[in-house]
């Protein structure tokens, strides 16, 4: 059955809100004004990204998961905003980043799509979308493309990959590629562990990115390796390298928004490399709590947080239930 709007039996429709003059309130539950440009600028492309890597210039990059996270990100300044399959785990609560699907990482692209205006934004291909054949790549690719409306794809894996990435950028899709420490792949890396501690092992990781570069990988990024091999490996590339756990000789940064704002309970499991630069959890619980407080004290909402009725209109509505309240109160 279909129910029509209330305002269906008032004599006058309600006056309607003002939508607020500030348009980066997008995310308020009542108006969802124009695309926000909280930092306006020129928008991140590849040239601009390889202009700071030739200028020796690091780039920084953040993880963004929905509209909020991928707003403040943009308005910090980030050149690039990566939609990671972290996500599994920061924003949808899994064990690993092996169980998060295609649609599930195209529902938090287009989110955070709809917040990045400047910097330019990337996506994690996830698990099982790009492995079987270049062909299943290219499609997984398109999809990311087209509906998350991003503007690359990162995927994980070196010198096998290579023929993937090689499709990929030939279908005119840019990819940046993943080395060292890959967490899809973390059960045959018997978990997460540094890479490129023995020489053949720094070795196997320069020969992925040299492998990855060919292929045409305009960035890569370089997971848990050692600081020193790290910095080699970037001086022997002809594309920036971005570091996650890989010491300051890389090109640029990147770290999971999360971990750096402190947006987690006291108690949890941080890799060495991560450091907290705000206390977003404690600020949260603080502002959480003392709305409980208030609203149990009933101090909230007061005067200030309430909408009024004239008074001659209230005497009226009070004249016009009062009978009908009294007659129900008689009949009980």
């Amino acid at each position: 059955m279909l129910y029509r709007p209330v305002t269906r039996f008032l004599s006058t429709a309600p006056q309607c809100l003002t939508p607020p003059a500030n348009p980066i309130i997008r995310w308020s539950s009542h108006f969802a004004p124009p695309r926000p440009h909280v930092n306006p600028g020129k928008k991140v492309t590849i040239s601009k990204l390889q202009s700071l890597y030739r200028g020796n210039e690091p780039i920084a990059v953040l993880t963004a998961y929905d509209f909020p996270s991928g707003l403040v990100a943009d308005a910090a300044g980030m050149d690039v905003v990566l939609v990671g399959d972290s996500l599994a785990m920061v924003a949808l609560g899994m064990e690993d980043t092996d169980s998060v699907t295609m649609e599930e990482m195209l529902v938090h692209c287009r989110s955070v799509a709809r917040a990045v205006t400047r910097a330019f934004l990337i996506a994690d291909l996830p698990m099982g979308y790009y492995e079987v054949s270049p062909e299943q790549a290219v499609q997984s690719v398109m999809r990311m493309v087209k509906e998350g409306h991003v503007n690359a794809v990162k995927m994980e894996g070196g010198e096998e990959m290579a023929p993937t990435i090689r499709r990929i950028t030939e279908a005119g899709i840019p990819v940046m590629a993943h080395i060292g420490l890959t967490p899809q792949r973390q059960h045959s890396l018997s978990g997460f562990r540094v890479q490129g501690k023995s020489a053949a092992g720094a070795v196997k990781v320069l020969r992925d990115a040299i492998a990855v570069q060919e292929a045409g990988a305009f960035m890569i990024l370089v997971e848990a390796v050692p600081a020193e091999v790290a910095a080699i490996v970037t001086k022997r590339l002809r594309v920036p390298t971005i570091g996650i756990g890989s010491g300051n000789g890389c090109s640029g940064q990147v770290l999971v928004q999360v971990d750096m704002t402190g947006n987690f309970p006291p108690g949890r499991f941080m890799p060495k490399f991560v450091k907290t630069f705000a206390n977003v959890w404690g600020e949260a619980l603080r502002g959480i709590e003392e709305y409980k407080r208030q609203v149990k004290a009933r101090d909230f909402p007061d005067v200030d947080y309430s909408y009024e009725i004239p008074e001659e209109e209230l005497v009226k509505f009070r004249d016009s239930v009062g009978g009908g309240l009294r007659r129900k109160v008689e009949s009980e």
